[in-house]
């Protein structure tokens, strides 16, 4: 049962070295997001856009394996906060290989071999708190019961890790927004899977599996939103430390699309979620029940019960309780609420 809301507070975590930039004041009416995060070159726009929102309270950042190893993605998130100029958001680490397998490995094709593009960023001072992510998490949602949205733009496996070991944290958040999977198209990881996804499907099916308000922002829709070669030109050309720091990042990035796509431009897959915070109407949601497959050539596939088979209720989805699957996007107002956002 969820529990009855109360008035924010913020975590009781700080970050070890004394901040150089204290948090600016925030409105009563922002969101808190604890974001779950594997910076990444996307994941770096996604943050960057939260954090230019005054409609979100970013709370904290929880760090994972994905794009880079773990300790690679720490670091980007905490070069991200300083570049924000928000590093009295506390960091905590997160797992370094998936719930039940050995981590794949990055993909520096993509993010490059330092996750964000070779943007070659200086070595942040920050330190992340004590507490894991996984105990983070449901510290800081337990802080605030029924306010906190947690947001996860990497594999999930630091919430799975967290209700896991503590199962009152699905009655502790308000709701989980997932950038991953894809209902009704092809994977981008493989012909099956999304990338995130892929990198842990035992801890996505557990995530997908709870029992409690919960978004999936995957391929349907993120494949859909594109920002332009011309948009990329401008956010990168804008005279502020974000887009000095996407100037460096987004090149790499851009050219893996074109060469692997065919597009003068990006897909604008993490930051979709955030977009999804902000204008919930410029999407499409359909609640079904999933499934995540956890063997063979289709390892991976977030499976929805469409409800139009023989059997309306097959056992593998029995009992499930329904996801939001985003299925329809407005791709100009997505984009375009993007590009503004990066460019404040």
């Amino acid at each position: 049962m969820r529990l009855r809301p109360v008035p924010w507070q913020r975590a009781m975590y700080s970050p070890t070295v004394t901040s150089q930039n204290p948090a600016p004041p925030s409105s009563s009416s922002a969101r808190p997001v604890l974001i779950d995060t594997d910076p990444g070159v996307d994941d770096a726009m996604a943050i960057l856009m939260a954090l230019a929102s005054p409609e979100l309270d970013v709370v904290g950042l929880t760090t994972i394996f994905g794009n880079a190893a773990t300790d690679v993605t720490t670091r980007n998130a905490f070069s991200l906060l300083e570049t924000a100029g928000r590093t009295d958001i506390p960091v905590a680490v997160g797992r370094s290989n998936p719930i039940a397998t050995d981590y794949l490995g990055p993909v520096p094709q993509v993010h490059g071999t330092d996750g964000l593009g070779n943007a070659s960023l200086h070595a942040p001072q920050e330190q992340p708190v004590e507490a894991d992510a996984a105990t983070f998490i449901h510290d800081t949602v337990a802080a605030s019961p029924g306010e906190v949205t947690v947001l996860t733009l990497g594999p999930v496996t630091n919430l799975a890790d967290s209700i896991t070991r503590f199962p009152d944290v699905v009655d502790l958040v308000d709701r989980v927004v997932v950038m991953g999977g894809n209902a009704l198209v092809p994977g981008n990881a493989t012909p099956t899977a999304e990338a995130n996804i892929n990198n842990d499907p035992e801890a996505a099916d557990l995530v997908f599996g709870a029992d409690w308000d919960i978004t999936m922002v995957g391929l349907d829709v993120t494949q859909q939103v594109t920002l332009s070669g011309a948009a990329i030109e401008r956010i990168m050309a804008h005279p502020s430390p974000t887009g000095t720091l996407l100037a460096k990042a987004i090149p790499l990035y851009r050219s893996f699309f074109e060469a692997t796509n065919g597009i003068d431009g990006i897909y604008l897959h993490d930051p979709s979620t955030i977009a999804y915070l902000l204008d919930p109407a410029a999407f499409t949601t359909n609640p079904w029940p999933l499934r995540v497959e956890t063997e063979g050539f289709s390892r991976g596939k977030t499976w929805p019960n469409l409800g139009d088979t023989d059997d309306a209720s097959p056992p593998a989805w029995r009992d499930r309780p329904l996801v939001n699957v985003c299925t329809g996007v407005d791709a100009i107002q997505v984009a375009g609420l993007v590009e503004e956002r990066l460019t404040r």
